[in-house]
């Protein structure tokens, strides 16, 4: 009987001595759509008090650089998903680009990422769910959370994907809402607000070591887009569609971060650092109030801890796992990790 070679995406994987195990079903526009969601369009949400107290009020300017730095990175895993197609990220690429000892090193050094960032997340949505309702002790919204995200990621990618596709409309949603009533405000001259280019450059305020200051932290905001590349065997048209979908995601979220931090920053044209750090931590909280009412002030609450602790941490765990199962079947973790469901392929 003749043997017929893989052609194609199972070609790129043989060439590497591995077989198609999971199921190839994601197209570029789930893939740009995991990489939004895992870096949160809303991201800034939740952490603008912080760096405009770092920033001086020059958050989209802070988001403007870090986007510049980060694009010098999409571009290498654009590259490397291109040459090493396959699930395992930043441990294959370095493995296989350097040594295989230090691709290990940086499987493991992800995979602590992969594992805390989604914990650092939990503790964010349930702190954003006790502002909506206090009568639930947080541990509870946790276990809640924990127990979803595990049980939609066991139904399979297909399904990941379509809740993926249903939080991100949701967050944008939510994120136009702002931007309209934040830009009626603004014209209304709501506590002093007016339109100016102050956010993105104040000279009297601007230098370098106070931005990269402010920059440490809004550069987290920007984790996620790397994670793409742990989808690299369920993609159709395999490390092409990877590459273009991690600078796409790449570029709409700074997009959207500058957006919304310069219209919240305008809001607050009397400041250049919050008076204390309860003031900090609830200021996009408190702009939303300022700017629609209690009401607007929930649905930001709701949509951070939706956004944080069910969506993000959703992908965050499919990430995860995809990345056990690659080190699993190099026999760098226990093989029972590189186990694969006869029905869902995961």
């Amino acid at each position: 009987m003749t043997q017929h070679a893989p052609s194609g995406d199972a070609a790129d994987l043989a060439r590497f001595g591995y077989t198609q195990e999971l199921r190839r079903q994601l197209g570029l526009k789930d893939l740009l759509i995991y990489g939004l969601v895992f870096m949160v369009p809303i991201a800034p949400f939740s952490i603008f008090g912080g760096v405009f107290d770092a920033s001086h009020g020059m958050v989209p300017l802070t988001y403007l650089i870090g986007f510049v730095a980060m694009l010098f990175t999409a571009v290498s895993y654009q590259q490397m998903s291109r040459a090493f197609p396959v699930a395992g990220s930043v441990y294959a690429y370095v493995g296989r680009g350097l040594h295989p000892a230090l691709g290990f090193l940086a499987g493991w050094a992800i995979l602590l990422d992969y594992l805390l960032v989604p914990t650092l997340l939990y503790v964010i949505g349930a702190n954003a769910m006790a502002n909506v309702i206090p009568a639930l002790p947080q541990p509870l919204w946790i276990l809640f959370f924990v127990g979803l995200n595990t049980l939609v990621n066991l139904r399979g990618i297909e399904t990941t994907a379509r809740a993926n596709r249903l939080f991100l409309y949701g967050q944008l949603a939510v994120l136009l809402v702002f931007v309209v009533l934040a830009s009626l405000a603004i014209s209304r001259g709501v506590n002093d607000a007016e339109w100016s280019l102050k956010p993105l450059y104040n000279p009297q305020e601007f230098s370098l070591p106070l931005i990269f200051s402010a920059l440490s932290v809004a550069v987290l905001s920007f984790l996620g887009f790397d994670a793409i590349s742990t989808l690299s065997e369920e993609t159709r048209g395999g490390s092409r569609v990877v590459g273009r979908a991690t600078l796409l995601a790449l570029t709409l979220v700074a997009a959207l971060f500058m957006v919304q931090t310069w219209l919240a920053a305008l809001l607050q044209p009397n400041l250049i650092q919050y008076p204390d750090a309860d003031a900090s931590n609830n200021a996009f909280y408190e702009i939303g109030r300022l700017i629609a009412g209690p009401w607007l002030q929930v649905v930001i609450a709701l949509a951070v801890a939706i956004g944080a602790a069910i969506a993000n941490a959703l992908v965050a765990q499919a990430a995860t796992s995809r990345l056990l199962f690659a080190m699993a079947r190099d026999r760098q973790l226990p093989q029972f990790l590189r186990q694969i469901h006869p029905v869902t392929r995961v």
